[in-house]
């Protein structure tokens, strides 16, 4: 128990520390493009100077792997990212579960998607990573998988209000991803497979919910089926997100055993 305590206060420390700081720091403007890219970069660089100087005061103890497997992670996580929104749009829209109902413009929609990158990686490196490579190191992996997948939770709120299904379809993308990254060894995988589908899914097909002030190119209808359809949150909501979550779940706990027999 005393060893546990220093390692839950650094947490703590940790994680309030960067969210107090990470809220009190805006930039205003009024443009809304412009607003939201410093509303996601304000908080990672917060982030990032948080967590280099965590690692420095833990003496080398703790690291974060992302430069190694650099290559094969990164190509990895992108066909793997790439897969996961196609086949679950390909499936709902294929079927009808999901119509294209309009169409729009996106005014600076590279700045739009370089702000979901920036969330994506900010996401990325809070949950995998000082936090879960010291409970990792300080417990065990059961206990910084169960942390951050409740804490990952958690921060995607909106996900209990839209129902169980949405809640299941959190918890599973993120034990997914968290088998990607332990399966390729590099942070760089999940942030790839998730950058993939919160772009694609987000900014272009409307199907996946980023912060409510983000646009989409397509506008896509719901069914009256919403266990299928996902209803009002559509992609994110939807049973086949749920099953093609667990499929990618299995195949990344899988094949770590595979590579070790061959």
């Amino acid at each position: 128990m005393k060893k546990a305590i220093p390692t839950i206060l650094k947490v703590l420390v940790f994680f309030l520390g960067w969210a107090i700081l990470a809220g009190i720091i805006t930039i205003p403007s009024d443009d809304p493009a412009i607003w939201r890219f410093f509303a996601e970069l304000m908080p990672f660089l917060v982030l990032v100077v948080f967590t280099v100087v965590f690692l420095l005061l833990e003496k080398k103890e703790i690291r974060i792997p992302i430069k190694e497997n650099l290559v094969k992670g990164t190509v990895v996580g992108t066909i793997t990212g790439a897969i996961w929104i196609a086949a679950a749009a390909g499936v709902l829209m294929a079927s009808r579960q999901l119509i294209i109902s309009d169409q729009e413009t996106v005014p600076m929609l590279w700045l739009w998607i370089l702000s979901a990158l920036i969330n994506v990686v900010m996401q990325e490196l809070l949950i995998r990573g000082y936090m879960y490579q010291l409970l990792k190191k300080k417990f065990n992996l059961p206990a910084a998988v169960i942390f951050t997948t409740a804490l990952f939770a958690l921060l995607h709120g909106g996900a209990f209000e839209a129902g169980v299904i949405p809640v299941l379809n959190v918890i599973t993308m993120y034990l997914f991803t968290t088998a990607l990254y332990e399966s390729e060894k590099t942070l760089l995988a999940p942030i790839m497979a998730h950058a993939v589908w919160n772009v694609v899914g987000a900014l272009f097909l409307g199907g996946v919910s980023l912060a409510s002030d983000y646009p989409h190119l397509l506008t896509l209808q719901p069914s009256a089926n919403t266990l299928l359809s996902g209803g009002t949150y559509k992609i994110e909501a939807s049973i086949v997100t749920f099953f093609l979550n667990v499929a990618l779940m299995l195949i990344f706990l899988i094949k770590p055993r595979l590579f070790l027999r061959s």
